[in-house]
């Protein structure tokens, strides 16, 4: 009995090791190439080493967060960016996986899919009860779209637009903004906002150019790239907030944190983590260490 139940569950781990190299990784394009510290690349995990390689998640939607290029096939952006440079430093090769969703990137952490997922993920406490996070962009700065023809007067607080319908992609952290923002707007005698949830930011924003929605709520520098692109949208308010920044997401208690937080932090301090954040015109968003965990919320 015990070599019959020891034989199903290695069956269980070779079929998922199966599973895994039967899924075809995602062509990258990173900017930048950085030198590898053979010292880090010994803290690496053993079966990482083994396997010669990290594999990250992302869900591709818009630059210049994480997206396809031209040719539908090959991933560019920060995110792509960030992590190529920790693999680089670390010494070994980051290949990537499309998440086919937001929604996925917890769960596929979780069943062991991906090792490490970067997707404009903003660490909060209650993602940190399923994941762990190494922070590495502050998203404390947000804003709306709307059409230009719509004439919105600019503004830079939520209790601006009580009673208006507001766009926002589905399972971030900008509906948990505007669900309490809502609720601010009931408490002082005015209408809630209604909150339309959009699968990605993409459908959001066409959500505003064809006229269902008249604002979309999201990240500030990924909305401004599609303001640039989309000319009859414009960036009709701005709000600063006190989010925790976006991070580096691991399954919990991942052995990868200590040697991917020691590669962020020399990145950030040898100038090579913000040439990325420069070269997508998205400087102002630099941390200045590589928080982990807990230390993220302090």
């Amino acid at each position: 009995m015990k070599l019959s139940g020891s034989i199903t569950a290695l069956s269980v781990v070779f079929a998922s090791f199966a599973l895994q190299a039967a899924e075809p990784f995602v062509p990258v394009s990173p900017t930048l190439h950085v030198a590898a510290d053979p010292a880090l690349k010994s803290s690496l995990p053993a079966e990482v080493i083994t396997r010669g390689y990290i594999i990250a998640g992302t869900n591709p939607n818009t630059p210049p967060t994480t997206f396809y290029k031209e040719d539908n096939k090959t991933l560019a952006g920060r995110e792509i960016d960030v992590m190529n440079a920790v693999g680089q430093r670390l010494g070994i090769e980051v290949r990537w996986l499309d998440t086919g969703g937001f929604d996925n990137i917890i769960p596929g952490l979780k069943t062991g899919r991906y090792d490490v997922a970067l997707s404009n993920i903003n660490a909060t406490k209650t993602r940190l009860q399923q994941v762990d996070f190494i922070g590495y962009y502050n998203a404390s700065k947000l804003g709306l779209i709307a059409l230009k023809s719509a004439n919105i007067k600019p503004f830079t607080s939520l209790q601006a637009v009580c009673g208006q319908k507001i766009g926002a992609g589905a399972g971030t952290t900008q509906i948990t903004r505007l669900q309490e923002a809502s609720q601010a707007c009931e408490a002082a005698g005015k209408k809630p906002i209604d909150i339309a949830i959009f699968p990605d930011r993409p459908a959001g924003v066409q959500a505003v150019v064809s006229g269902r929605v008249p604002m979309f709520f999201g990240p500030y520098e990924g909305l401004t790239w599609q303001v640039n692109l989309i000319k009859p949208l414009t960036m009709a308010g701005e709000v600063h907030v006190n989010d925790a920044p976006v991070s580096i997401a691991f399954q919990k208690s991942s052995a990868l944190e200590a040697p991917v937080q020691q590669a962020l932090a020399s990145l950030i301090k040898d100038g090579s983590y913000q040439k990325i954040l420069d070269n997508w015109h998205i400087g102002f968003g630099a941390v200045t260490a590589a928080k982990r965990n807990e230390e993220i919320f302090q």
